[in-house]
């Protein structure tokens, strides 16, 4: 056949056309290891079901116009590209070899219509370099050759669905280029089931494998919606070392009648029974080492156990293998202590603290932000956004194999699975430890109560021997630098600062000596792209890695008006209150296409620490434009640079929730602007100028809305103002919990030396407290 073939026919060399699941049921049958009988229908089908159908076309035209960073536009384009694949109908040809291969799987096992699983093989799935895993469908219990067929168009629909076009997206995968094969196997009705690892998949032991068990078909376990039974057992003589038994209250299973997979409850005496004996730990065991063997590669391999057999229903490689454990690592773990709030399995190895973020449905994912520790009763693929920005993750049920402990090891976040209540313990927005080597949660940041006793040790030491200290102290507060010409980039660089959070263009358009509006309308936008290219490189060069905050154009039109070119500025009488900023730049837009399109080629040659910040803005709709600017300029928000404002206008600080909903990675308060705005005071009028105060009480208002406002929604805060380097106003800043304080090149010192001092006041002043 063309488009099918049986298990016996495929191999591992198979994965072009039968995907990584495929291969791997061809090849472990093959081998003669126990695997359900079934058959591949092969990538070649979905590649000439696109064809035939005209969908190829049709899919490339609706992911070329939606703009996939967006989530709204994802949905979008994902929903319409499933539809049309669902709906089609597929080929004659091939729906007529799917028919008949399933007639003979039913003639083999002796049934006129038997219950299949038809689950996705992506083509790129299960390879070491790039886990496509749980990216695409599994259908269980289907039956009858109308249902295999439909539910291989799902499969093959499935294919599109946001998660997969997201993941593809940020793994850099060209969408038509990842096919998809279908496997269609006899279903086995499983007494209980699991994951066996081949290798200990967190602490990189060699020596041990981890079986986990569960009563009724293994979805509960990959899912992580049931905590299972984990038995760590010694490859060498197959005895467990150690085992948890875990309560189970449901399992999923199929309904005699319906033949659907419903849930179920579990009977009483089996809810806290022990799920393997030893000789099926043993036989599963001997079956792991056999895969492995015949791999050469540890292995990740899902079974099942009907009337007494045991039955390989996939295995692929394990993407993530630590090193072993031990040294310094170990050490650090000792030292924690604290007051514990909820146990677990540790599942992947590290410490994270943050606030808690509870997310009880998917539709909750968005208010995880960077730093926090995601708290859910299980993780999903669609939660892995979200994954991605924790820095730790605890989940009431699951073990060490499941969904939330597989996808944290690869992205290295410590993780707790199984605590059974951590959603009902732990209280959205406390701080927590997260220890994912023990499985602990602790109250609190214990890691900050070490440093600050160390911290108070060194101090209580330097008193007494009364010495300078030979570097600049270290602050949890970033200490950043404001850098207004290219030139200064090196030295600015020297200071050690911890990024640059404002880099002014100004002087790089106003250095050209033409107006930017000239320089378009003479056809040189080229020339104007390639000048705040070869300016910002200069800047991003010289501090990489560490972020460098472009604001973009703020100049107020007397400057312009001294260009060749700026005679048309019009004349204002406060040019301060006037025609700057973002308000310029959406009317003369090109102009700002020019300085997106200047950072969006940098983004292209690796400059990936660069972030956009709009200056003066007042209404959320000027940062939505700029935002949909740079989106046509192919400049992605928030995915390919972080995207930011300046909030120098009352009206900004006091709606800020409001631009915080269109979308932020950050703020930086311009305190000179906003200083003079809130108080109606010219600082540069020596009759107003004594009234000119930044720690004015609704200056400080503002400034304090707007750094809780942000703490909230996961949005950093940071100053650019001179009020930055006014030590009494970086204490007030310091204390409302701004993320960094940008100063002058010269300042950096002394306002780390500051920020030093305050945070240690504040630590002691918290400790002498108890």
């Amino acid at each position: 056949m063309k488009y099918v073939r049986w298990f016996e026919e495929i191999s591992k060399d198979d994965v072009d056309v039968a995907g990584g699941k495929g291969a791997n049921l061809g090849e472990m049958t093959q081998a003669g290891l126990p695997v359900p009988p079934g058959f591949v229908v092969l990538s070649t089908a979905y590649d000439e079901f696109l064809e035939r159908t005209g969908l190829k076309e049709k899919i490339k035209e609706i992911l070329s116009s939606h703009d996939l960073s967006d989530n709204d536009e994802l949905q979008e384009a994902a929903e319409e590209i499933q539809r049309l694949i669902v709906e089609v109908e597929m080929p004659e040809e091939i729906r007529e070899e799917i028919v008949k291969a399933y007639r003979e799987l039913c003639e083999k096992v002796g049934k006129e219509e038997e219950f299949v699983a038809v689950r996705s093989s992506a083509t790129a799935e299960d390879l070491p370099e790039a886990s496509f895993a749980g990216q695409q469908e599994t259908f269980l219990n289907v039956q009858g050759e109308e249902d295999v067929v439909k539910y291989v168009q799902k499969c093959w629909a499935s294919l599109f669905t946001p998660r997969a076009v997201a993941y593809r997206e940020e793994q850099g995968f060209e969408h038509l280029d990842v096919s998809i094969a279908v496997v269609v196997q006899k279903m086995v009705d499983s007494e209980k089931s699991g994951v066996m690892f081949t290798v200990h998949p967190y602490t990189g032991e060699r020596d041990k494998m981890v079986i986990e068990a569960v009563w009724g078909l293994g979805e509960a376990v990959v899912s992580g919606e049931v905590t299972p039974d984990t038995y760590i057992v010694d490859k060498n003589t197959f005895e467990v070392i150690e085992e948890q038994i875990s309560e189970q209250e449901w399992m999923y299973t199929k309904d005699p009648e319906t033949g659907e997979t419903v849930k179920a409850e579990v009977p009483e005496d089996k809810r806290d029974a022990r799920k393997l004996t030893d000789e099926e730990i043993k036989e599963l065991a001997e079956i792991g080492v056999a895969v492995e063997e015949h791999y050469g590669f540890p292995q990740d391999i899902e079974w099942a156990i009907e009337d007494d057999e045991v039955y390989v229903l996939q295995s692929r490689p394990v993407t993530t293998i630590p090193e072993e454990k031990g040294g310094e690592e170990e050490i650090e773990a000792e030292e924690l202590e604290g007051k514990i709030l909820v146990r677990g399995l540790g599942a992947s190895p590290g410490i994270g603290t943050g606030e808690v973020k509870i997310v009880m449905d998917v539709d909750e994912i968005d208010k995880v932000e960077e730093g926090d520790v995601l708290v859910t009763k299980m993780t999903t693929p669609d939660m892995v956004p979200a994954m991605r920005k924790a820095s730790a993750i605890v989940t009431d049920e699951g073990g060490i194999t499941c969904h939330a402990a597989i996808v944290s090891r690869e992205l290295g976040i410590p993780c707790v699975v199984g605590t059974g209540n951590a959603t009902e313990v732990l209280e959205e927005g406390q701080v927590v430890t997260v220890d994912g080597e023990r499985g602990v949660v602790y109250e609190g940041d214990v890691r900050k109560a070490l440093r600050a006793e160390e911290e108070e040790e060194e101090r209580e030491e330097k008193e007494i021997v009364v010495e300078r200290p030979a570097a600049e102290p270290v602050t949890a507060t970033e200490i950043k630098v404001n850098v207004s010409m290219p030139e200064a980039a090196e030295r600015a660089a020297k200071t050690g600062a911890d990024g640059v959070g404002l880099l002014r263009i100004e002087h790089m358009i106003l250095g050209v000596g033409v107006h930017p509006r000239k320089l378009i309308e003479e056809g040189e936008r080229e020339k104007l792209v390639q000048v705040l290219m070869d300016g910002i490189r200069k800047v991003a060069d010289a501090f990489y890695p560490k972020p460098v905050w472009v604001r973009t154009l703020d100049a107020p039109t007397d400057e312009f008006r001294e260009l060749e070119g700026g005679e048309r500025e019009p004349e204002e009488t406060n040019p301060m209150l006037g025609w700057r900023g973002i308000r310029r730049d959406l009317e003369e837009r090109e102009t700002l296409e020019c300085q997106f399109e200047a950072i969006r080629r940098l983004h292209q040659e690796g400059y990936d620490n660069i972030g956009v910040m709009i200056p003066l803005v007042q209404h959320p709709e000027e940062l939505r434009r700029a935002k949909r600017i740079a989106k046509e300029v192919g400049l992605k928000p928030h995915r390919q640079v972080e995207f930011g404002m300046m909030v120098e206008t009352p009206a900004a600080a006091v709606l800020i929730d409001e631009f915080i909903e269109v979308g932020l990675d950050f703020v930086s308060l311009g305190t000179n602007d906003l200083t003079q705005y809130t108080l109606a005071v010219d600082r540069n009028n020596d009759k107003v100028a004594y009234l000119y105060d930044e720690k004015h009480p609704a200056v400080l208002r503002l400034i304090k809305h707007v750094i809780n406002e942000c703490k909230e929604a996961g949005v950093k805060t940071s100053i650019c103002g001179q009020a930055g380097s006014d030590p009494k106003m970086a204490e007030i800043l310091v204390k409302a919990g701004i993320d960094s304080i940008s100063a002058n090149i010269d300042a950096v010192p002394q306002i780390r030396r500051i920020v030093a001092r305050v945070e240690r006041k504040i630590l002691l002043d918290k400790m002498r407290e108890f």
